[in-house]
């Protein structure tokens, strides 16, 4: 940013022109990528249909003659999905042309679909499973409405049936249940790869609230597997007095709710693959519950039953991810018509946030939710369809909230969809499945044309740390940042294009490290969202029951430890590395021999190196290819303060591991702004980093050092090192592009950092012209003593001799304090000078010389001598006399 009192650059029409002394007109940028270029119909959540009943299984039907399944009208219930397995199964039912209820099986790896039974009558199917070897089929079904029932006097005959059938091959049928209330089946499906053909698992819910386990053990007779047990199948009661119940295939969880006074309890089962199980989490839930009926969530895909149901039960659903993420996501009641409510209960952060949605039209107000692992969708058809961040839910920013033409999602236009498995959704009204993903292509669209920062934020966040990281989407965003440096006002988009790309390198590399390190540069944000409302409350932490458990609950109970423990205290911080920095910034000359000192630039050292082994690509010089004491002192702090910061929390890993972390982080964080630099420089086609000061800079190097003084200020508010030349790069372009009242305020402001390299070229290359010499006399002025020693001699000029021989003189007179010389004082001129003034001065510095003191040690020509013949061609020139 420039600094106070500067002149901004302005853009119209992308014209190039120079105005007047201290304006800049700055050229228009090339074209952006065509990634983040508006395409029409571009939709954020990408859907591609892994199953459809009329592409994958009408085909097969037709080919068969049961035409009458094909009945595709709205109101046909011929061909429905019941089901789908832990190994990709789908389980479907068709009526074939005398009005047959068929069951059939399509698999989703080899496309082939599978016959599995038939019964000789037009029946309901409610729910059905088939075990993991397919020798079992279990079947619940509704023989009669209530109507049909009354009707053919038919009391006592029970309204629905629950079946296990053996179909390896097709043998004897066993009644499990024959009731008035409405019975769901699931079996348990045991770890891929282990055979577990001597028995199955069966889960049994009932509408009655209440869930059992059967087990049912089977025998290889000849060539048929049939049950083993004649009698009663041993069960064991699994759950009680429940309103609501989830099944979760793939990690073979059960999750449900059970009423208690005021508040709700959600509990979770876990069933292993030894048969046995265990209640293994108990969190308590502001959520009212009474009276309602119960809901089941995957347990099949009754949508006729479903769509009855749904009016009268609680739209809830329980999602986890691989972080060790658990929410639960709970459609709420709302007194306004045209408002919408839902709740996100984040159980492993410990507190709810609960939405209200302002709409325009409320034809649907059930939100449907959708699971994709690192963001939990709330999605309401023609509405809106908010994306919220599971992993790092306590900014709204970092939740895309889209509406309009951005919520579109063509495939999915109801709310009968679920969320099956993470990333899949179902829809139940059409029979198709889908993986959904998000758009990289369209997500950059949106960030392209994002007019609100809250917007952008949650985009470049989720651009950043839910993609798999490559050149071209760095590529893409970083353009993106040079183009909109000016539009973000509430966060700096390179503070967080660097934090948030080091935060999704190191991550995976140890586990728990995405406590310790920072994945924002906010800490706080108080913007708003149009037309959303957030309320934030405070919950009480899950109470988790295992032993030695891996995977999810590992990870869950390590997150709500973090919670416990103050999870932002955790994060590394600058506050102590700042301090630091500056104070041995400060004391350099008394402690830059101490064994500490030695220890900061050691690590610096080990982290330039480790660069060396990375980069095959040409470097932008002179990046790199310099030494830089600040920018060392604070890459040898930072990994010294880093280190210290892990090996407080990370103390089951070696040291070796968390010294390989810290020269990573530090390593491609310089790394990072090196490839910042690299792609701005090709965006605005810089071809040369050495620079000729004999020549004004274009509109186009004016554009990359407002970029590079926007690195600086980002690099400074997060107490950064930038890569060694930085700030010859930076001082070179300000010197070209800058007028000179501009660049000397962009230095006395620290903006512009004098650097050895810049200087010494800029004092060699320029000749003495009177505005050059007003350059170079302004820059060696304000040049710090030790930098001015080294440089001073490439400027052979009256003015700079001048300036050396009164810094000379200074700095004896300095040594010399009250002393009074006490004895005769030698000559110091071959031809002494009648100058009584010039001569009592050169003797009283002869002494100071001669006691040792000798401040230009590096420079032998500078001494009384030189002194005395500067100051008498200054006085010839200044009385116009030639001076021989």
């Amino acid at each position: 940013m420039a600094a106070a009192g500067s002149q901004e650059p302005v853009r119209r029409g992308g014209e190039l022109r120079q105005l007047e002394p201290g304006c800049v007109v700055l050229a228009s940028a090339p074209r952006l990528p065509v990634g983040l270029g508006r395409e029409e119909g571009a939709m954020l959540l990408h859907l591609v249909a892994e199953f459809d009943l009329r592409r994958d299984v009408a085909p097969w039907l037709a080919a068969r003659g049961w035409a009458a399944a094909l009945d595709t009208s709205e109101n046909s219930l011929a061909l429905y999905v019941v089901n789908v397995e832990r190994n990709g199964k789908i389980i479907y039912t068709w009526k074939g042309n005398q009005r047959n209820t068929h069951i059939g099986l399509y698999d989703l790896q080899t496309k082939q679909n599978e016959h599995l039974y038939m019964f000789e009558r037009d029946l309901h199917i409610i729910s059905c499973s088939v075990n993991n070897e397919r020798t079992l089929l279990a079947v619940s079904f509704r023989q009669y409405t209530e109507e049909e029932r009354v009707s053919r006097l038919l009391q006592s005959v029970s309204k629905y049936l629950t079946l296990l059938i053996e179909i390896h091959p097709i043998n004897n049928v066993r009644v499990l249940k024959a009731v008035d209330s409405c019975v769901r089946v699931q079996f348990l499906y045991p770890v891929e790869g282990r055979n577990t053909s001597t028995g199955s698992r069966l889960l049994l819910v009932s509408e009655d609230k209440y869930i059992e386990q059967f087990d049912v053990h089977v025998v290889a007779e000849e060539h048929k597997v049939v049950i083993q047990n004649s009698g009663q199948l041993p069960r064991a009661r699994v759950a009680d007095d429940l309103i609501w119940a989830q099944w979760d295939m793939m990690e073979q969880r059960l999750f449900y709710i059970v009423p208690k006074e005021s508040r709700s309890t959600l509990k979770c089962v876990q069933f292993y693959p030894d048969e046995n199980f265990n209640s293994i989490l108990e969190s308590h839930l502001d959520i009212s519950v009474n009276g309602t009926q119960l809901k089941l969530v995957n347990f099949g895909y009754d949508y006729c039953e479903d769509q009855d149901v749904a009016s009268k039960s609680l739209n809830l659903q329980v999602f986890t991810s691989k972080t060790g993420g658990l929410c639960v996501c709970c459609s709420l009641p709302s007194d306004t018509p045209s408002e919408i409510r839902y709740s996100i209960y984040f159980l492993h952060k410990g507190y709810n946030k609960t939405f209200t949605v302002s709409l325009e039209r409320t034809e649907l107000k059930e939100v449907a939710f959708m699971n994709l692992d690192y963001y939990v969708a709330a999605y309401l058809p023609g509405q809106f369809l908010h994306l919220l961040n599971i992993q790092h839910p306590d900014l709204l920013c970092y939740s895309l909230f889209l509406t309009g033409e951005d919520a579109r999602i063509d495939t999915l236009q109801n709310c009968s969809i679920r969320s099956p498995l993470t990333s899949t959704v179902l829809d139940c009204c059409v029979g198709s499945m889908y993986a959904v993903s998000i758009s990289d292509s369209a997500l950059l669209q949106f960030l392209q044309n994002s007019k609100q920062d809250s917007e952008r934020l949650a985009a470049l966040h989720c651009a950043l740390l839910h993609f798999r990281h490559t050149e071209d989407l760095e590529m893409q965003i970083i353009w993106w940042i040079s183009e909109n440096l000016s539009t973000c006002h509430s966060f700096d988009p390179i503070q967080e294009f660097i934090i948030a790309s080091l935060y999704c390198k190191m991550c995976p590399e140890t586990h728990n490290l995405d406590k310790l390190l920072p994945y924002t540069s906010l800490l706080d944000w108080i913007g708003i969202i149009p037309g959303v409302t957030c309320a934030t409350d405070i919950i009480s932490l899950p109470v988790l029951e295992f032993q030695n458990s891996k995977g999810f609950w590992e990870k869950l109970n390590s997150n709500l430890e973090s919670v416990k423990y103050a999870e932002p205290h955790l994060h590394y911080h600058n506050n102590v590395l700042r301090r630091e920095w500056r104070n041995l910034s400060e004391e350099r000359e008394e402690r830059k021999t101490t064994a500490y000192l030695r220890n900061i630039f050691e690590n610096a050292k080990k982290v330039l190196s480790h660069l060396d082994t990375w980069d095959s690509e040409e470097r932008l010089g002179p990046l790199f290819q310099e030494e830089d004491y600040q920018q060392q002192l604070l890459m040898g702090l930072m990994v010294a303060q880093l280190k210290d910061h892990l090996m407080r929390h990370l103390q089951y890993v070696g040291k070796k591991k968390i010294d390989q972390i810290v020269l990573d982080y530090v390593a491609n964080l310089l790394n990072l702004v090196h490839r910042i630099m690299k792609e701005v420089w090709r965006r605005y086609q810089l071809h040369s980093c050495t620079f000729c000061f004999d020549e004004r800079g274009s509109a186009r190097e004016f554009a990359v050092f407002h970029i590079m003084s926007r690195i600086l200020e980002a690099a400074n508010g997060m107490c950064m090192p930038l890569p060694p030349g930085f700030h010859t790069l930076h001082l070179g372009l300000g010197v070209r592009c800058l007028p000179l009242h501009t660049l000397l305020h962009y230095i006395d402001s620290g903006v512009l950092h004098l650097t050895e390299t810049c200087v010494r070229k800029l004092l060699e290359d320029l000749d003495d012209t009177e505005e050059n010499e007003k350059l170079k006399f302004s820059i060696v002025m304000r040049l710090p003593e030790a930098l001015g020693q080294k440089v001073h001699q490439f400027w052979n000029h009256p003015i700079n001799a001048n300036l050396i021989a009164r810094k000379y003189v200074k700095l004896l007179l300095e040594k010399l304090g009250n002393k009074q010389c006490s004895r005769p004082l030698p000559e110091r001129l071959l031809v002494p000078v009648e100058f009584l003034p010039l001569n009592y001065l050169t003797n009283m510095l002869a002494e100071i010389e001669d006691q040792g003191v000798h401040p230009y040690e590096k420079q032998d020509h500078v001494n009384v001598r030189f002194v005395e013949e500067t100051a008498l061609k200054h006085t010839m020139m200044l009385l116009g006399l030639k001076y021989s």
